[in-house]
Parts: structure tokens; sequence; C-alpha cells
């Protein structure tokens, strides 16, 4: 099965085609080979073999989108708190939720995947789909890598929101880095079925450990229930305060590791129903080896850039990194509740050029190795690449790859001289760091 992979807990499992490395041809573009240290966010690290950040990516670090001024991911992710703060409070009135938006995004391969039991083979650990520090420390993939340390200090019901980084394609939905939400309660028996009348003879734990698609084997149907019945309950409405009241919804099953069971959210924009975050019940496995085994709790992830997007009706995930401020200035007010429709700045023309290479025998070659050279040399510059034709040698059995790159500034026009010289670079690069070899 085909899972999508963008911006909520579904973007993390999406099956590919996947290759490995081939040491010959693997680069570290952003460290001298004198030295065998990365210095990243004032913290020394050693590199090795899986080390591919990039400098371009390195750059990214610190930003912190989410938490600028009149930055419309800044006024989504203030919503979405605004939301939880108002519908959650606890007996003496004070929001439950507690929010962590400056947590480091360089975690650990324990964090990032085994904390969320995420398989050792499974492919979203490759170096084709993460940025990797080296074989032990990488930058986030999502928010929910901070789930299992968060809930082992004690807390209860907390937000995470922060910028997480994934080797992908190039088009105007997909970025290197973006933002997301992760969101988490857990929640006692007498918690559960404090509202339930007659409820002392219902249990949180099935000692028959059956598991089926509606629970897992730790937990009787009764609670997974009621817990499924908040969870939905809290995410429709947060879509409607978002979208408004009149939003259509959806659920869909799904299947994440570290939840079960497990739904995504949609929603009807534009005529097609629009995936807009994960969910579900959290594994117990996980609560267990937290500390907080004895209770049972929901768990969902979502991309601000997705929801901003929409929201908005902006139309390139670029425009997030722009610094023009007849785009950021359309975002400056005061209430994040207000209604804004982006309106396009400029539109400037594309430039088109092709290129052509034979791969490198051996399997050593992915596209995500070429598609991080070609934004690290053209930065936001480049609006999309698409592979435009894959061809066999019938004798020699040699592959290549044809890629159309559309190069496309926000705020200027671009001359064909200056997107020459960016395409020899690219050329050049693509050969003398991946082996290939241009047609």
């Amino acid at each position: 099965m085909i899972l999508k992979w963008y911006q909520s807990y579904s973007a993390l499992f999406r099956y590919t085609k996947q290759f490995t490395i081939n040491k010959k041809y693997a680069t570290i573009p952003n460290v001298s080979k004198s030295s065998n240290k990365l210095e990243l966010l004032g913290q020394k690290y050693i590199i090795d073999e899986w080390t591919n950040i990039t400098p371009q990516i390195i750059r990214k670090l610190g930003c912190n989108l989410h938490v600028t001024k009149y930055h419309p991911l800044s006024l989504v992710r203030q919503q979405i708190i605004d939301y939880f703060y108002k519908n959650y409070r606890n007996r003496v009135g004070n929001p439950l939720f507690s929010v962590y938006d400056n947590l480091n995004p360089i975690v650990t391969v324990s964090q990032n995947f085994d904390s969320l039991l995420v398989p050792k083979d499974h492919p979203s650990r490759k170096k084709t789909d993460c940025y990797y520090i080296n074989h032990e420390t990488l930058l986030r993939a999502h928010t929910t890598a901070h789930q299992a340390e968060l809930i082992s200090m004690g807390l209860n019901n907390f937000l995470i929101i922060g910028d997480v980084y994934r080797r992908d394609e190039i088009d105007a939905t997909h970025y290197p880095v973006f933002h997301q939400i992760d969101a988490v309660r857990i929640c006692t028996e007498d918690e559960i079925f404090k509202n339930i009348n007659g409820s002392g003879d219902l249990k949180l734990f099935d000692s028959q450990r059956v598991e089926t698609a509606e629970k897992q084997g730790y937990h009787t149907l009764e609670s997974v229930k009621v817990m499924e019945h908040e969870l939905k309950s809290t995410l429709t409405g947060l879509a409607k305060a978002i979208f408004g009241q009149d939003v259509q919804c959806r659920w869909v099953d799904q299947y994440f590791p570290f939840t079960h069971p497990s739904w995504e959210l949609e929603i009807f924009h534009e005529n097609k129903w629009l995936e807009i975050l994960g969910c579900g019940i959290i594994r117990q496995n996980i609560l267990e080896k937290s500390g907080a085994g004895n209770r049972i709790g929901w768990a969902f992830g979502m991309g601000l850039e997705r929801l901003a997007m929409c929201l908005y009706n902006i139309p390139d995930i670029r425009l997030f990194w722009s610094n023009d401020t007849g785009f950021l200035s359309q975002f400056k007010v005061d209430d994040a509740n207000t209604r804004i429709q982006y309106k396009p700045i400029s539109i400037y023309p594309q430039c088109i050029n092709d290129i052509s290479f034979w791969l490198p025998n051996g399997g050593s070659y992915t596209s995500n190795d070429f598609y991080d050279i070609t934004r690290e040399i053209g930065g936001d510059i480049i609006e999309q690449v698409l592979l435009k034709d894959v061809f066999v040698h019938p004798k020699t059995k040699r592959t290549s790859h044809c890629y159309t790159i559309i190069y496309r500034h926000m705020e200027r026009t671009l001359s064909k001289k200056e997107v020459g010289e960016i395409h020899y670079k690219i050329e050049k690069a693509t050969t003398e760091r991946l082996g290939v070899t241009i047609r």
C-alpha cells in the first residue's frame, strides 16, 4: 500500500523504492575533508559515512518560522494553541495543555524511530529519506520524536511545535524543511469514565489481550471507544475552528507504527478531499516504557504549511521562506483568527532547462541525492524538478534519467544567462558527487 508522505503522521510512512548508497559516490558536501566534526546550534558532532546534511539545510536551523511574529505559520500555530487553551482547562480554569515550541531539532535515532516502535528495516530510516548528522544522530523527521521523552517527564497533555526535515521531491508543495504540530493526551481510568453513568464496572485494560482492528490487545473496547470519541470530536472541532463551521470532514482508517487504531482526517477543499492530519490511540508499549503504563492516550500530528496553504490560498511552499515585504505584510495582524486571502505579490516567468545523464553502475544513485544537489546550488530559485524520462539502453543495459528543472524567482525575473550558469553548476556537481555521466 502506498501511503501519502507529506506533513502529518502519514508523512513519515511513505513506501518508495529505495537503493543502498554506494560509498564510492556518497558525499559530505557541507564538511571539510580535513575535519571529522560538524558544529550545529553550538554543539559539535562527529561525522561518518551516514552524514548527508547539506549546507542549505544547515542554514535553515534556528530560523524558527513557526514563532516568528506576523508569519503565516505562526498565525496558524497560535490558532491551534488558542483552540486547545479554550477547550481544555483544569479544575481552576488554567489551560490543561502545555506548549513546547523551542525543542532542539537534533535528535537521536532512538528518539526519532525506536521510541515510536518504527521497525529497524523500515524505509523511513534510510539515508535517502532523512538528514543524518551521523549514524546515531539526525534532524528530526517529525515532532513526534519528542513524544516519549515528554511523557517520561510526567506530562499528560502537551503540544509540540517545530521544524522538521526530510529529503523529498521538489515541487510547489514539498520543501526539505517544514513545520509540524504534535499533540498528546493521556488519561487515567477515572478521567476517562467520569462522565459515564454506571461506569463502575468499566476498565481500561483487557486481561484477554486480544488485538482487533478496533483496539489494541491491552485495552478494553469501552476505553478505546471513549478515547476515540473525544479525539475525533476534538479534531473535527479544530478543523471547524480553523476553516469555518461549514467545512466538510471525513475520517479514513490508516496505519502508523505508534498508534492503533489510527485515522486520517480529511477536509473537502477546492472540490477535493485533502488529508490534513493523522491520529490514533497511542501504542501502550510506548506509554509503558515512558512510565505511564497505567493510562491510555491519544495523539495526532499535522503540518503547519499544509494548513496555511489551504487557509490562506498560498500557492507555493517556498513563499514561507520569502523576506518580501509584499508577502509578509499581508499577515501583519494582531488577531491570529483574522481571515486572510493571500494576494500574489507578482508573477515572474519560468525558465525551463533539461538535464540528462547515465546513472552509475551498482545501484548507487537515488533521485533524492540529485534533488539535494539541485536545491543546494539553485536554492529557492528552483520551483520544481520533474523526472521526465527513464531510458534503459538495449545493449549496455545502462539507465539514464532526464529531468526537467523549472527555475522561477519569487521576487524578480531571472535572466537566461543567470539560469544557464546555475544549470551548469548543477550538471558539474551532479557529475562529481554522484558519479553520473552527462548525456
